[in-house]
């Protein structure tokens, strides 16, 4: 039945309350809201998605923004166990003369009607749908599924996404005017803790500092590098 709590119980028209119509900065239309479903880890993420299947709102435009190491298909990258991120950001730049091919084809997978149904009708899927579907079409799903946030009413992703300032930016997210639901809140906190942490090794710090003492011995900069070169002593 409907709600009691609203006009839509009258039959009447919603009054046009300035507070709730938020409008696009030109002045056209109305914004709509997106929300962004922040997870604790890639594994819930498939659960919620399989979920979302199963509801009447199987049909929203969605998305899940993940790391490169779920989503990256390029046979060099993705079974390298070196930075994936700056082996992909290299070949994007075009550095030793390679390119990736799979970067160019996104706009296959974006366009693809095995995200939609037959009439055009949006379909929840998850990673491994993704993946599976860029593979075959030999276009990357990790920058696909950043192209698809922009039409997406849910977004899906880890809670560092969401938290971490830097990876907001890398990703173009910008949470202001958006919903935000966090599963799991209470981890939160370690989520914040991490995202504002570091590990570093000691053989990395033995390298800095030999770095460094290069930098104080010849007179780099002196005053900068002494004070760090201290602080890697002290660490080690």
């Amino acid at each position: 039945g409907p709600c009691t709590q609203c006009s839509c119980s009258s039959g009447k028209e919603p009054t046009k309350d300035p507070s709730h119509t938020k409008k696009k900065e030109n002045g056209d239309g109305l914004f709509v809201p997106k929300i962004f479903f922040g997870t604790r880890t890639h594994k819930q993420i498939a659960q919620i998605s399989r979920e979302l299947k199963r509801t009447a709102y199987c049909s929203v435009p969605m998305t899940i923004l993940s790391s490169r190491d779920y989503t990256c298909i390029h046979p060099v990258v993705s079974n390298s166990t070196t930075n994936r991120n700056e082996m992909c950001v290299d070949l994007l730049e075009g550095k030793h003369g390679k390119s990736c091919a799979y970067y160019h084809g996104v706009h296959k997978l974006v366009e693809h009607h095995g995200l939609q149904s037959a009439h055009g009708v949006y379909q929840a899927w998850d990673i491994e749908d993704l993946v599976s579907l860029g593979r075959k079409l030999r276009a990357c799903a990790y920058f696909a599924a950043r192209e698809l946030m922009v039409g997406a009413d849910i977004v899906f992703c880890p809670y560092n996404y969401l938290l971490d300032p830097q990876i907001r930016d890398s990703m173009d997210i910008n949470l202001k005017g958006q919903v935000v639901i966090l599963d799991e809140a209470h981890n939160i906190e370690d989520c914040a803790r991490e995202s504002v942490s570091y590990g570093v090794t000691e053989s990395q710090l033995r390298a800095a500092r030999e770095e460094l003492d290069f930098m104080v011995s010849n007179n780099i900069r002196h005053k900068d590098h002494e004070p760090l070169r201290a602080v890697c002593c002290s660490l080690i």
